[in-house]
């Protein structure tokens, strides 16, 4: 490690992260040493089979599968449905009663966005993945916002869950170097993590403290009543039978949720990482570049793997919880966290990239990155970089990310190009996955109503099908 302490801590390499952060053009030279540097947002050229013009991706797609998403994706287009589409979905169930209801939702939207229910339909999606090039990121879709905390007996319950996608994800032999997500609220209440997160603006808690937590050790953490404490330490363990369970099997990406509890998560997951990573990066964070603090916040956690010696995984994302945020912010007469507009955001987002690459090029088994993002510019300055620092593609530090049912013409094709792709697949009943589609849908609006390119795509693969084969 003390070599990638001498990379954070000498000043070229400073110069450099301050030069990106600022948006300014590098410097071909720092110290009179010249760099090996990409100037922002360029980089050398794609390899030239790297396409995502091409419909042929969708050739491994069948009549049905094409039919039905564009079918989805069309209802997606119209705002007005994304919007309203909690309250659409409520009215539906109640007119038609719930096996109505599943009859119509099952073979559509639950098919194209969900791996399945029972562990036989996510055996055969996972299998699929697994036949296209791709690996599956199963993910359970339970979370909690405010207001919304179940008791202690349910968090428990939750655990159970967690711990079967860990099995469910280790058991799919056909998949090397099998991830997970999870979300903390899953097993720890979001009105302790936002208290926590205001505990954390007048004192740090010392990540030591929260690993002997784990442990079982009774820890009194200051600030907390004894009932906010007696449910911490509940919590901490549950997270730690959850990295007990995956370590050497699983990689186990956290989710970042809103920024009233995201300090108190990434203390968490900070701390999950001090125990569980330290020979490789089994736990992982994730940093949302669509927040004005993403890239202090992404520093601060090198620096904190750097100093305290343990592996860094991360998941890079834009984000997807703007609406609410901003009108949190509103309401609360604070400052917006999110960025100023969509070109901070891509500026943000790829500057963080290249700090990430930089470091996995010198040290790929203490840092890894998962390129998180159906934006495929960002793809192509990834791919640009792995290219020019030499990073192997094939070796497992960088991979790409993108959600089940959605920018399969990207994700088809950087795998037919030997890229490792993972495609976030959650499962579950219809009625356990409803609220994770309605939150989905209404996060990633922008991007579903901006989908033009792949309808287009499977329309020109739709025809060829029909004018080849006749539609089998």
């Amino acid at each position: 490690m003390e070599s990638v302490r001498s990379l954070l801590i000498r000043p070229s390499f400073h110069h450099l992260l301050s030069v990106r952060l600022l948006g300014t053009a590098a410097p071909r030279t720092v110290n009179g040493k010249r760099l090996a540097v990409c100037p922002f947002p360029g980089g050398s050229a794609l390899p030239a089979a790297l396409s995502f013009e091409d419909s042929s991706a969708f050739h491994v797609k069948s009549l049905r599968e094409l039919v039905r998403a564009l079918g989805v994706f069309k209802f997606c287009s119209f705002p007005i449905l994304v919007n309203n589409s909690g309250k659409l979905m409520s009215l539906a169930r109640s007119l038609l009663g719930k096996r109505g209801f599943s009859l119509i939702l099952r073979p559509t939207v639950y098919a194209q966005f969900v791996a399945g229910e029972t562990e036989g339909e996510i055996a055969v999606a996972m299998e699929k993945m697994s036949s296209l090039g791709l690996r599956p990121m199963l993910a359970v879709p339970i979370e909690e916002d405010l207001g919304e905390s179940t008791g202690e007996r349910r968090y428990n319950d939750n655990l159970e869950a967690m711990l079967e996608c860990v099995r469910l994800s280790s058991s799919n032999a056909l998949t090397t170097d099998p991830m997970m997500q999870l979300k903390i609220t899953a097993l720890l209440s979001p009105e302790l993590c936002v208290k926590l997160t205001s505990l954390l603006s007048e004192e740090q808690y010392d990540l030591d403290l929260l690993v002997r937590a784990m442990d079982g050790e009774l820890i009194n953490f200051p600030g907390l009543t004894e009932s906010e404490n007696t449910h911490f330490l509940c919590g901490l363990q549950r997270l730690n039978k959850v990295g007990e369970a995956s370590v050497m099997k699983v990689r186990v990406l956290v989710d970042a949720e809103y920024t009233y509890m995201n300090p108190a998560l990434a203390l968490i997951t900070m701390a999950m990482m001090k125990k569980f990573n330290q020979k490789e990066a089994w736990i992982w964070n994730t940093y949302q570049c669509y927040l004005k603090e993403s890239t202090s916040c992404l520093l601060d956690a090198i620096n904190q793997s750097v100093n305290q010696s343990f592996c860094l995984g991360v998941k890079l994302v834009r984000g997807a919880y703007m609406d609410k945020e901003r009108k949190l912010a509103n309401q609360e007469s604070r400052p917006d966290p999110i960025q100023q507009s969509w070109e901070h955001t891509n500026d943000s987002y790829n500057g963080s990239l290249d700090i990430l690459l930089d470091l996995i090029s010198q040290h790929p088994q203490r840092f890894r990155l998962i390129v998180a993002t159906h934006n495929e510019e960002s793809v192509r300055h990834a791919v640009s970089r792995m290219a020019e620092l030499g990073i192997d593609k094939q070796a497992g530090s960088v991979c790409f990310g993108q959600l089940l049912g959605m920018c399969d013409h990207v994700s088809l094709t950087l795998a037919q190009q030997g890229y490792l792709i993972y495609k976030s697949m959650p499962y579950g009943s219809v009625d356990d996955t409803l609220p994770y589609l309605v939150r989905r849908a209404q996060e990633n609006r922008t991007v579903l109503q901006g989908i033009r390119k792949e309808r287009d795509l499977l329309r020109q693969e739709l025809r060829r099908r029909l004018r080849l084969t006749g539609g089998r």
